[in-house]
């Protein structure tokens, strides 16, 4: 194979599923060493042609040609075979083995029947140290990071000694700090000759580590471009189709009065560590108060004390001035609480129940869904059309199942949901999550359109971009506890990311 022959080339891939054409004739080039961007909006076809490269789904046209030669990769057993990994967005790794059991499952060496241990993690450990992955191979995968999970998944790859590496949307779920150093294993991959195709949506890490970038919409390729040659308005505006702006446009905010108001709550983990430390704070009517934080902080502890998910043990919260503190989910939610939850998956959806299912998952049991004690479809049908159409929720038609439609979408009848029950306090959780610049764009301006009509905006957020951008307010989590407050246009990421760090807080700040 000559150097100009790519390690990897789609040719007229094209994918159907019923009512959609999910890949419309692809055609795209890996080379060696080149890190090799796809971009799209979500349900745009980027995972769909990766599952057909690594051998998830077959195409209904189309060849696939690794080192020049046509392949049919027909398992990811076979797409292994030829040097293929994928690293997905959702983990696929069992919670209580450990590190090197993960990484050697179904590739076990052994010493007559049983496994060789040694051998496997020694191999981790030297896999882990040329890669600079610095993961332990004897921790339990349920006590580590999600940033270090997703290493974990990079070296089951390489240990099945795959050349070329698929990954998808890597750093949805990864703090800033992971970002950089997922950035650098990336960059060292490839000094050491790997070859990768990288998933994404956020125009930053194009422009910082990819070599070409593919932009994909609805099914088709756009253009494919050099990246040194390209500007992130351009990108954004080939993936949807209509120049998108990164800056949110909102007037001033117009607080009232005190919607929620949370005073000294405390809880503990299972092994009684306290996760909330005596935490306070308040969200007012017509504003959008934005919690910033790195991972691991109390954020999840704090939703799930707000929305009836995890007993307190100490403290309060009150909903315009009623004590709703350890009511069930069911009731908060009747008291005016709406709640865009951060796993949208474990929380936000029921997975095999079609969309209109989904749409009164909270609300099934009130009228008019409810006549007598039986469920009234037509009234659901009706209310999800509706909401489908008022949100611009895609997907084929209301009878689908949630788990087909991809994350934007499903993010989407999130949101249309929880704001069409017309909360007072509206907690939304990483609401943009894996999105792309065009979905992003609309749940932001869904948000501010909510502060606009008066009601109290709790944002949970790891993108700083988007706390700068969105809230009208501030506040630190530090160790389960607001160490302090700032407006955004008096601050900057460097001062924020101090804060996050528990560094003091700065002078004048009060707390909550």
């Amino acid at each position: 194979m000559d150097a100009a022959t790519p390690i990897v080339e789609l040719k007229q891939i094209t994918k159907r599923f019923p009512g959609i054409v999910a890949n419309d004739s692809i055609s795209l080039k890996l080379h060696k060493g080149e890190i090799h961007a796809l971009l799209g909006e979500n349900g745009a076809g980027k995972s769909t042609l990766m599952n057909i490269l690594f051998g998830l789904y077959q195409p209904e046209e189309g060849t696939i040609e690794v080192d020049g030669k046509t392949v049919a990769i027909d398992s990811p057993n076979k797409a292994i075979e030829l040097g293929i990994g994928m690293v997905h967005q959702h983990f696929k790794l069992v919670q209580p083995f450990t590190v090197t059991e993960n990484i050697v499952l179904g590739s076990e060496p052994r010493k007559g029947v049983k496994l060789d241990y040694k051998t496997a993690s020694a191999e981790v450990k030297r896999l882990s140290e040329q890669y600079g992955l610095q993961v332990n191979p004897d921790a339990k995968i349920q006590d580590i990071s999600v940033g270090m999970q997703q290493r974990v998944e990079i070296i089951k790859t390489l240990y099945r000694g795959a050349d070329i590496l698929i990954f998808d949307e890597p750093t949805a779920v990864l703090t800033p700090q992971e970002i950089n150093e997922l950035m650098d294993i990336m960059k060292r991959l490839v000094a050491e000759g790997k070859s990768i195709i990288l998933i994404t949506h956020k125009l930053k890490e194009i422009m910082h580590i990819s070599d070409t970038v593919t932009i994909i919409r609805r099914g088709k390729v756009i253009d494919t471009v050099k990246t040194s040659e390209t500007t992130p308005s351009e990108l954004a505006e080939k993936m949807v189709g209509r120049s998108v702006s990164f800056k949110v446009d909102k007037a001033p905010a117009r607080p009232g009065k005190v919607v929620l108001d949370v005073k000294d709550l405390t809880s503990k983990s299972k092994d009684g560590i306290s996760v909330l430390d005596g935490l306070s704070l308040q969200v007012k009517a017509g504003e959008i108060l934005g919690i910033a934080g790195v991972d691991g902080n109390g954020q999840s502890e704090l939703i799930e004390a707000l929305t009836g998910l995890r007993k307190v043990d100490g403290g309060a919260v009150s909903l315009l001035g009623q004590n709703i503190t350890n009511l069930t989910p069911r009731k908060i939610s009747e008291a005016g609480v709406s709640h865009i939850p951060e796993d949208r998956h474990k929380h936000g959806l029921v997975l095999d129940f079609s969309m209109s299912e989904n749409m009164v998952l909270e609300t099934y049991y009130q009228s008019p869904y409810n006549k007598n004690g039986f469920l009234n479809y037509e009234a659901i049908h009706e209310q999800a059309k509706n909401l489908i159409e008022r949100f611009d929720v895609r997907t084929p038609s209301i009878q689908t199942k949630a788990r087909s439609l991809s994350g934007g979408n499903q993010q989407k009848a999130i949101i249309a949901r929880e704001i069409d029950k017309n909360p007072d306090l509206l907690i939304a959780a990483q609401p943009t999550r894996g999105l792309d610049v065009g979905a992003i764009e609309f749940v932001q301006q869904q948000l501010i359109a909510q502060r606009d009509q008066g009601k109290a905006v709790l944002l949970i957020s790891f993108e700083l971009d988007e706390i700068m951008n969105v809230s009208d307010r501030i506040a630190v989590i530090y160790e389960g506890q607001i160490v302090g407050e700032v407006l955004p246009e008096q601050t900057n990421d460097q001062e924020l990311g101090l804060m996050m760090a528990g560094s003091t807080v700065k002078k004048g700040a009060q707390h909550g």
